[in-house]
């Protein structure tokens, strides 16, 4: 990372650093032949360490749910840090338009693409969080990846089940980059079929704007009840209007999906995505959206 660029344009140059990994590195494959990427051109958010959305996510998810500074304090307990000096970031990698042709087809299970970046390029994700850390401490500033931290844990919502201490969708939230679906998939301008990344930094980068007054704003069933296209695509009836059941959910992997994987593919994952594809969110925030 450039030292004199961050210390001007920080956005900017984080930005362009999720960008050129994503680019560039060769992990970023699918592990054909053919070296498929898995994931197409990233989306890069902020928000403010002392943004009081990470307080209500306590409220809303549960008490065990971290604030950046609560995770930035146990992950450097010998710098101490205000609030409002860190900042999250957050990323949006989509799927790319072959993988989403290929799963808009299916009706019971993942298709190869789906559940290959769904391993691999989750795996590629991980090399990622760690690149932007170890970048940041080329320069001299903290980072933590809450999702690698040893301080992350599953937890159990009271309202919402399983869960976890940070959710790199409800960073990517609130860091401007989407709004959650009745299926609990997070829609961001380049849609819903994707994965998410996030770090927390000890320097202020200027907020993204969120373009949005409701965690649901992006949603069509929400906003006027005309599309429950997720309800029908999900073949384990783990979505219906009441929103998403995360155990039938669940069931449907472990029994159905990754026994598929491993005997046919010889991978061992769990991919479906059947709800982020095939939908009008596929791709984008749906039209009928007022912004």
């Amino acid at each position: 990372m450039n030292a004199e660029a961050f210390a001007e344009w920080p956005a900017r140059e984080l930005e362009r650093l999720v960008a050129t990994f994503v680019a560039t590195s060769p992990e970023n494959s699918m592990k054909t032949v053919s070296e498929e990427p898995a994931w197409d051109e990233p989306l890069v958010g902020f928000a403010s360490g002392a943004d009081p959305i990470f307080e209500t996510y306590k409220e809303h998810v549960g008490p065990f749910a971290f604030t950046p500074e609560e995770l930035f304090a146990l992950s450097f307990p010998e710098e101490p840090v205000r609030a409002e000096e860190l900042t999250v970031m957050a990323w949006i990698l989509p799927q790319r338009t072959a993988t989403k042709e290929d799963n808009r087809r299916e009706r019971l299970r993942g298709a190869e693409r789906w559940a290959r970046s769904r391993l691999y390029g989750e795996r590629f994700n991980v090399l990622l969080r760690e690149h932007v850390v170890a970048s940041l401490a080329e320069v001299g500033i903290s980072a933590v990846a809450p999702q690698l931290s040893p301080h992350w844990k599953g937890e159990i919502s009271p309202l919402y089940g399983r869960s976890s201490r940070w959710s790199e969708r409800h960073a990517a939230h609130a860091c401007g980059l989407g709004t959650f679906g009745l299926c609990d998939g997070l829609i961001t301008p380049k849609g819903k079929a994707h994965r998410v990344g996030s770090v927390v930094l000890h320097r202020a980068v200027p907020p993204t704007p969120r373009p949005y007054a409701h965690h649901r704003a992006w949603c069509l069933f929400y906003v006027d009840g005309s599309c429950s296209a997720c309800v029908r695509r999900c073949p384990a009836g783990a979505i219906s209007e009441a929103g998403h059941d995360k155990e039938r959910c669940d069931r449907h992997l472990e029994e159905v999906c990754l026994p598929y994987a491993r005997e046919v593919w010889g991978i061992e994952t769990y991919g479906c995505g059947l709800c982020q594809t095939g939908v009008p969110c596929e791709s984008g925030i749906p039209k009928r959206v007022v912004l």
